[in-house]
């Protein structure tokens, strides 16, 4: 059924149905702004600008290099004006991020590849240590520059020591008036205390001794340091960074003695470096000799067998008697702990001694060797204010254990002690000295009679 208008008319048994969904919301405000959060909104021709301090400048040394290399071609060989050029432009380059690029240039004339040569697509300046002459006052003035250049901007001193190690394992690419020029320069350097000495270990490399570069360069090095300093100065320096047993190291492991080395550097023209080094030598073989012998003490080994050790440690080592002596004396003397007590200091250090005489009288062949231990003996007893009284009981034990003779005590007591409680000393000898001046006569006028 249809009503007028076309349209089907409703039935009177059919109930209306109302639909339950709900309207869709108006939009509002709230709703706008939650939709903004999702989709945002796509800004175009809007610059922002970045704040200075986050701009990353690009890591370009060829630019750097370049700037540097023509400031220097412009300056010359006037190291004065090289000094004055590389103090102004450290305020417009950046020395610290291109500090090595910067020595490289200053020694070699440009970068270095990996190796020690330089590139070929690289410019290069003749106003640099290779291309200088081969002199040491020439080094010397390449010194001052950078001397004043590290002193002006002291954040280059560990770039600079970091690259003189670096150009040292380098060595084998350079010519060998590079090397010679490098090694003058290193000398001063360590001498006036821009360089420390710590970057001689590059020349340890193994493959830099095996080929004799480090022995090499090491004579050039220490000819220029101990012409500016003296060999006491180097001793020291080289001491500071546990540097001073380590020279024979300069030599493959079949090289290393103190005669190969001392041989090598005397005919150098570096005989004071050459003793260093033996006395070195001894000191260390001397401190190793005492630790075992007092070792060998507590243990309580058979005097035979210590005797007949420290004697091929004298005959290895080359150490006289005269000093093996004054070993043996120290070592005695400390394996025991004395007694605090002046009155009872003595006889413990009689019992003591007595036992250990024969050992001492294996090293006091010569009369140097006694007289070594009497002085000993004396600055022991002057040290150790309890045995101030002891010190005759010890010398007469030892002279009737023939430890020690009449010349010795008679030239001690006239004119080879020491000043270390010398009056109480004298007067505790005076006795026995006399006694021993009549024995020696007796001793003479019987061989008179005899003849």
């Amino acid at each position: 059924m249809y009503g007028a208008a076309g349209a089907p008319a409703q039935s009177a048994s059919v109930p209306v149905v109302r639909s339950l969904r709900r309207p869709p919301p108006q939009a509002t405000g709230v709703s706008f702004m939650n939709n903004q959060k999702q989709q945002k909104p796509t800004l175009s021709g809007q610059r922002f600008k970045t704040r200075k301090r986050d701009e990353k400048e690009r890591f370009d040394p060829t630019q750097f290099q370049d700037c540097i290399i023509q400031g220097l071609t412009e300056t010359g060989t006037d190291l004065e004006a090289v000094a004055k050029f590389l103090d102004a432009s450290g305020a417009k380059l950046d020395y610290r991020r291109y500090a090595e690029t910067l020595f490289d240039i200053l020694v070699a004339g440009g970068m270095l590849a990996p190796g020690g040569t330089l590139a070929d697509d690289m410019m290069r300046t003749d106003v640099c240590v290779f291309a200088a002459q081969e002199d040491l006052e020439t080094m010397q003035a390449f010194a001052q520059v950078f001397n004043k250049l590290i002193r002006r901007y002291k954040y280059l001193e560990k770039g600079f020591e970091d690259e003189v190690k670096k150009l040292l394992l380098f060595l084998k690419g350079f010519s060998e008036s590079e090397r010679n020029k490098l090694a003058m320069l290193t000398g001063v350097l360590l001498a006036n205390g821009t360089l420390n000495a710590s970057i001689l270990n590059s020349l340890y490399n193994e493959n830099l001794v095996k080929e004799g570069v480090s022995a090499a360069f090491a004579v050039k090095l220490f000819k220029s340091w101990i012409n500016e300093k003296d060999i006491n100065a180097v001793a020291a320096s080289l001491r500071k960074v546990s540097m001073d047993n380590r020279l024979m190291e300069l030599f493959p492991a079949n090289k290393q003695s103190v005669e190969h080395f001392t041989k090598y550097f005397t005919e150098a023209g570096l005989k004071e470096l050459s003793e260093y080094v033996r006395n070195q030598q001894t000191i260390g073989a001397r401190k190793e000799l005492q630790k075992e012998l007092q070792e060998q003490m507590s243990r309580g080994d058979p005097f035979k067998d210590i005797i007949l050790y420290v004697k091929e440690e004298m005959k290895k080592n080359n150490i006289p008697e005269p000093v093996v002596i004054g070993i043996v004396w120290s070592s005695v003397m400390s394996t025991v702990e004395w007694n605090k007590k002046e009155e009872l200091v003595a006889e413990q250090a009689i019992k003591h001694l007595k036992q250990y005489s024969p050992l001492l009288a294996a090293f006091t062949t010569q009369g140097q060797s006694e007289l070594t231990l009497l002085l000993k003996i004396q600055e022991y007893c002057y040290d150790n204010i309890h045995f101030m009284k002891a010190f005759q009981k010890i010398v007469v034990l030892f002279y009737k254990a023939e430890v020690l003779s009449e010349e010795p005590i008679l030239k001690w007591y006239k004119d080879a002690h020491v000043a270390k409680g010398k009056s109480v000393f004298l007067e505790q000898m005076k006795k026995f000295v006399e006694w021993l001046k009549n024995a020696e006569e007796e001793s003479e006028s019987e061989a008179e009679e005899g003849d």
